[in-house]
């Protein structure tokens, strides 16, 4: 049997290591909802990896190979709220926008789940640096995106100056009814607070 000196011989075929498998983008998704589950049901304090492995129907294991720490775990789904956003009203008048705004916005704040987690995130935002940016990027980021639009919006129509404040017009936009449920956490509004909002604000955008 004759050989080639120069011929390279040829390597086992390796086999990728374990942690090197794709991650199941279900089993991402079922981790991220049993967040929001666990942090309503116990808070962000008590709340555990085992205990969101356990709401999600997988090992810790999982939950670790996608992040290393409950921190970074609930960072992610925090920041996670700033992509979604919210769908930018579309009805023809600035009253109009906002009125439909604020519908959804008083629907979202108002579930279970996040009345439940909002404040308690804020609690822990006092402690946590990272949190804190987190929280006020996912809430702010998502918020401005739909108040930018909708008022220049109203100014292509000309319901409001060109140039306004973009700052202030989202403090009028989102501030009272962040305020009143969220911080002061009001049980029910009343009646027709929302639209009574949405012609205040209109008439303080104009005026500024």
């Amino acid at each position: 049997m004759t050989t080639n000196a120069d011929e390279t011989p040829k390597r086992p075929r390796r086999r990728a290591p374990a942690g090197a498998a794709v991650l199941r983008e279900d089993v991402t998704e079922a981790i991220r909802a049993a967040v929001f589950e666990e942090l309503a049901a116990v808070g962000y304090a008590r709340m555990s990896i085992e205990g969101i492995a356990r709401r999600a129907g997988v090992g810790k294991t999982a939950v670790y190979r996608r992040w290393r720490s409950k921190l970074h775990l609930v960072l992610d789904v925090v920041s996670a709220l700033a992509v979604l956003g919210l769908p930018v009203p579309d009805t023809g008048s600035l009253e109009g926008d906002l009125r439909l705004l604020y519908g959804i916005t008083s629907r979202a704040l108002r579930h279970p789940v996040a009345s439940q987690i909002i404040p308690d995130l804020q609690a822990e935002a006092a402690r946590s640096p990272e949190i804190a940016e987190a929280l006020q990027k996912a809430v702010r980021d998502g918020q401005d995106s739909v108040a930018s639009k909708i008022v220049a919006a109203a100014e292509q129509r000309g319901e409001v100056r060109s140039g306004v404040d973009a700052d202030l017009a989202l403090d009028l936009i989102s501030g009272p009814l962040y305020w009143r449920s969220v911080v002061i956490r009001s049980p029910k509004l009343p009646k027709n607070y929302l639209d009574d909002l949405a012609r205040a604000t209109a008439a303080a955008l104009t005026a500024l």
